[in-house]
């Protein structure tokens, strides 16, 4: 028994006349007559009482008519569950993101949109370091990540864009001597001890900047892979701390920012994903942002 036996045989129930489901069906009534006498004997029993003039159900015919429109119930729910799956509007997306890429806007952004767009795929949100999302996501334990760019964003199995770049600011208290300037440059910050991101590792061009323009008087005092505990050590009087410039938005108490007047040298932003995507959800989601962009 097929679906087209039980089609057929839910035509002829509805239609009570053999000539009538043939030419709803398109087929010739001698070929539906076959098809249900071929699935009545399948079953064992008659599912039709016929006349000269008209078919009526049996017994065993109207059970055989609810189950089989529940059948056709259920095919349809999984056609639509399926085709919706495969447009990635149900599923899951894993996002994972580093501190400061909340503060940038594009972030909210995206996911706003792609849950106005898909309000019935799961979003799972993950605060994550720059080095940690490379791995989770060539691990399958993440699919996207926003994260400044770092060294290991290179790995092969990666695709990456580039999504935002920001002037930076330093974050220093307001009782600094510094902060009798409004804007400064990397020679003021001789001797000082800096606070930087984790990400800032010594491939990238923040580390180097500052090592080729300080040399010795470079003192990276503390490193951090939470943007608020960056914020929060500046504040403290450990050390100046650089950020990306939305990164000022955010009020604490005693907290001061200054911007650094460096042409070359600017904030990032960054969205990571697997290469080869076999998630239709989370291609739906990459293409969504990629047209926002």
């Amino acid at each position: 028994m097929d679906l087209r036996h039980l089609r057929y045989f839910l035509a002829v129930a509805e239609e009570g006349h053999f000539g009538r489901a043939a030419k709803r069906l398109n087929i010739v009534q001698p070929a539906l007559s076959m098809q249900i006498k071929a699935l009545e004997a399948e079953l064992g029993g008659a599912l039709f009482v016929r006349t000269s003039r008209r078919v009526v159900l049996t017994e065993a015919g109207l059970l055989m008519q609810t189950e089989a429109k529940r059948i056709f119930e259920q095919t349809e729910r999984a056609r639509l569950t399926v085709e919706r799956a495969i447009r990635g509007e149900t599923g899951r997306v894993r996002v994972g993101f580093a501190g400061n890429a909340i503060f940038s806007g594009k972030l909210i952004a995206d996911l706003r949109l792609f849950h106005q767009c898909f309000p019935d795929a799961e979003l799972m949100i993950h605060e994550v370091g720059p080095q940690e999302q490379v791995e989770a996501i060539l691990a399958g334990q993440l699919d996207i990540g926003y994260t400044p760019v770092h060294s290991k964003i290179t790995a092969s199995d990666l695709a990456v864009r580039r999504i935002g770049d920001w002037e930076i600011r330093v974050a220093l208290t307001e009782d600094h001597p510094l902060t009798q300037h409004e804007c400064l440059t990397i020679d003021m910050l001789a001797g000082q001890p800096l606070i930087i991101y984790d990400a800032h590792d010594a491939h990238e061009h923040l580390f180097i900047t500052l090592t080729q323009r300080l040399g010795e008087d470079c003192h990276i005092a503390y490193r951090s892979g939470s943007t608020l505990s960056i914020l929060a050590m500046a504040a403290t009087g450990l050390g100046l701390a650089f950020i990306p410039a939305p990164l000022q938005q955010v009020h604490i108490p005693g907290l001061v920012y200054r911007r650094l007047i460096e042409p070359n040298l600017t904030a990032n932003l960054v969205l990571i994903s697997r290469e080869q995507e076999t998630s239709e959800s989370v291609k739906a989601y990459l293409k969504l942002v990629s047209r926002s962009a």
